[in-house]
């Protein structure tokens, strides 16, 4: 099977990189809209048009399956991406709320951090509460993005910027609800040594094998690589976070 990868920059390789371990795919076309991130700044017209832009590149490939590793495609561009695309369509929010189902209680406190577009359309609050989950607080934090985007995954400016967003609060667990935020996961998980994390890569994965009944074990996965902005930027992330 083929799978297309859609990320508005490099954080959808947090995704890749789940996917690489579990060996679902035979091959994967990533593509990141690094001339535009981030999404989450903009309104939900731009995100949808911006979303079935990118559907027309991966038509090019004939692809299985569309992933959707971009939060605020997930909240606001999903449904029209199913209705245009002639393959099956999965967004990350669905399986991020199915993870912190197996992994947190229902009286737990459960911040959800990501960006204004996806906080914003509390799709992430309306699903937990179905779920009968009701300690939940949702927080914007916009500059962890343009921060990853940089390579600042740990020190001052990092941690400045969380303490402005996280000071004062005391989850249980965390949904990182953004593909980015797996890649400052580890200096999350310092300032809150305690909570539980939840990144969209694992939870992509189960939801696949458990909900698609994509089980299929492949020896070696081929990756292409294409961003619409600075590609060599793109691939070194991937190096690093991929080792690809």
């Amino acid at each position: 099977m083929r799978a297309a990868v859609f990320d508005s920059g490099v954080g959808g390789l947090t995704v890749v990189k789940s996917l690489l371990e579990h060996n679902l795919f035979e091959e994967i076309v990533y593509f990141g809209d690094t001339a535009r991130v981030p999404y989450g700044i903009k309104d939900k017209n731009t995100i949808i048009r911006y979303s079935l832009e990118a559907l027309e590149f991966f038509n090019n490939f004939e692809p299985d399956i569309l992933i959707t590793a971009c939060n605020s495609v997930s909240a606001h561009a999903l449904e029209e991406l199913k209705t245009s695309a002639p393959y099956p369509v999965v967004g990350v929010i669905e399986p991020g709320v199915l993870a912190a189902k197996k992994r947190l209680k229902k009286d737990e406190n459960i911040l959800i951090i990501g960006t204004n577009a996806t906080i914003s359309s509390k799709k992430y609050e309306r699903l937990l509460t179905k779920e009968g989950y009701f300690n939940i607080t949702s927080k914007p934090t916009p500059l962890f993005v343009p921060l990853v985007e940089e390579e600042i995954f740990e020190g001052p400016v990092l941690e400045a910027a969380m303490e402005h967003y996280f000071k004062g609060l005391n989850p249980d667990g965390i949904i990182l609800g953004c593909t980015h935020f797996p890649l400052i996961s580890h200096a999350i998980k310092n300032y809150f040594e305690k909570a539980k994390l939840i990144h969209s890569g694992e939870a992509i994965c189960e939801y696949l094998e458990e909900h698609l009944g994509i089980k299929e074990k492949n020896k070696e996965t081929r990756i292409e690589l294409f961003a619409s902005e600075n590609p060599s930027k793109l691939k070194k992330i991937a190096a690093l976070w991929c080792g690809i």
